[in-house]
């Protein structure tokens, strides 16, 4: 008897509709490959975005987070976000209303990929970043605002000496964020055998919020793992004995050692903006983020979404670069328990790519590589496969 799994999937925008066809396809065929027809996927559209403006009025409509939460997986596309007004970002809009506490991306080389680096090859890191809190809450008042003001006064009455033409935003950082964060980049690395979990934070400035998300991943490593990790302290030449080393880096000596060191490093568990900056850069080393792919988990729901933009004068072409999505999908069917599917499905892409098959935004980084478009590279993925 076959199995059925539900996948809610939104489009997206721009260039999403058209990937996210073609990384359906190439799914499907990563699926009916590794199960012998045994598993199928039924897919069920949901939206959000500009399509989702445009056919009921709403951005983010509540029956599209209601069928997330009720099948607990999904799969988007790049959105638009609404310029001027309205919801700030929609992908932090969907991250904050499911409670998708940690963003997930895991950077590496595809052989064949021009990369500028000498050595990508040695890139292989997975960034852990919160996703709630940090910048993420938005909160700030505009310079002058009666709001504004009133912060002023109340920090300047604790000592703070702060400009009057200041704007003024305040970022939050709890214990219980940090810790769940840090606890699930733990769990990430014990399943997956990896060498060691790094905390990035800036705490030798800020002590209260960026000191205090390292010193409360510490006490998460020592309270809840200690059979299974060893802070990097306790070293002293000695070795691990197969435990997990946790680690911390300020966040700027870190941003060099993803280029100098990357092979030091496995796991990264950082607050907001710094996975931000840092999961850029990583995937800049390997080709860009046409090739990063992205989970926003939480406790019971999971989102997986290609990390790039909606590239709008790139759409309806057929030639934008649908491997950040199609690696997404591959985290997803690892996510639901399709492990088989996923290394099908990626080790189709690594072969197709090792080839010098792919899209143009990968191909203009080298010299004398035609690029192939949308339809053709999804098409080399499933010959593969097969």
């Amino acid at each position: 008897m076959t199995r059925r799994i539900v996948i809610p999937f939104i489009p997206g925008d721009g260039i999403g509709p058209e990937i996210m066809a073609v990384s359906k396809t190439a799914i499907e065929a990563a699926v009916r490959r590794s199960t012998d027809g045994a598993v199928e996927l039924d897919w069920v559209e949901v939206v959000a975005g500009d399509a989702a403006f445009k056919k009921v009025g709403q951005w983010l409509p509540q029956e599209t987070l209601a069928a997330i939460k009720e099948h607990g997986v999904a799969l988007k596309g790049p959105l638009t976000t609404p310029v001027g007004s309205g919801i700030r970002s929609l992908n932090v809009a969907i991250r904050h209303a499911l409670d998708l506490y940690a963003n997930i991306r895991p950077v590496r080389y595809f052989k064949g990929v021009p990369s500028p680096v000498r050595e990508p090859h040695k890139m292989n890191m997975v960034i852990f970043r919160e996703n709630t809190e940090d910048v993420y809450k938005g909160i700030e008042w505009k310079r002058g605002s009666a709001e504004a003001n009133a912060v002023l006064s109340l920090i300047r009455s604790m000592g703070a000496v702060v400009r009057d033409d200041s704007g003024i935003g305040i970022k939050p950082m709890s214990e219980t964020a940090s810790k769940r964060l840090v606890r699930a980049a733990i769990k990430y690395a014990i399943k997956h055998h990896l060498s060691s979990v790094t905390m990035v934070h800036k705490g030798n400035i800020m002590k209260f919020t960026e000191g205090a998300f390292r010193d409360w991943g510490y006490e998460v490593a020592n309270t809840e793992f200690a059979d299974s990790s060893v802070p990097e302290s306790a070293l002293k030449g000695s070795a691990a004995n197969a435990r997990i080393v946790i680690k911390d880096r300020i966040a700027d000596n870190m941003f060099q050692q993803i280029l100098t060191r990357p092979e030091e490093y496995s796991v990264l568990a950082t607050p907001n903006l710094n996975g931000d900056y840092l999961s850029d850069a990583c995937a800049a080393q390997v080709g860009g983020l046409g090739l990063a792919p992205g989970a926003n988990m939480g406790d019971s729901v999971a989102v997986f979404e290609a990390v790039h933009g909606t590239a709008p004068k790139y759409a309806g072409k057929d030639i934008a670069n649908p491997c950040s999505l199609m690696l997404s999908g591959a985290l997803m069917l690892d996510h639901i328990g399709l492990e088989s599917s996923a290394s099908e499905l990626v080790k189709s892409i690594e072969s197709t790519l090792a080839e010098g098959i792919m899209t143009q935004d990968l191909a203009r980084l080298g010299s004398g590589i035609e690029p192939v478009r949308t339809s053709e590279f999804c098409a080399a993925i499933i010959r593969r496969l097969s």
